[in-house]
């Protein structure tokens, strides 16, 4: 290497985490089962990616996470009908359109807010008499 005295990195090359099967199901099933708006919270604490759960998803959907048990082929596992497809699509459409009107009430309180201490500051800025020029 150049610009390196005695040609050798000063440092050494991080290694690749590796995680056992157990701790995959594990987290897997926390991030399932947390509720809306703190799925993040798990991934930040374990210091994940929302791929590597997907990754390991379609792996223990595959049976690859089992244990050792057999694999079966995506041909085999478990269609959606239509209507449990409509029904994932609705409910995360309905927890965006909940969370929307969150922040629309928020905005809202906070434009009232605003509102009434503008109209203070009005009346009081009406009430006091205008400085005397010397």
């Amino acid at each position: 290497m150049q610009g390196v005295p005695g040609g050798s990195d000063p440092a050494p090359r991080p290694s690749r985490r590796a995680f056992s099967p157990e701790f995959k199901l594990a987290v897997l099933t926390e991030y399932e089962n947390a509720p809306h708006g703190e799925k993040a919270a798990v991934l930040r604490r374990e210091g994940l990616y929302s791929s590597h759960l997907i990754e390991w998803a379609r792996a223990r959907d595959a049976g690859a996470l089992t244990g050792g048990g057999e694999k079966t082929s995506p041909a085999s596992w478990p269609r959606k009908t239509a209507e449990q497809v409509e029904l994932e699509k609705l409910r995360r459409q309905n927890e965006k359109l909940q969370a929307d009107l969150k922040k629309t009430r928020m905005a809202l309180d906070i434009m009232g807010k605003a509102h009434a201490l503008l109209e203070e500051l009005s009346e009081s800025a009406d009430n006091d008499p205008p400085p005397s020029r010397s």
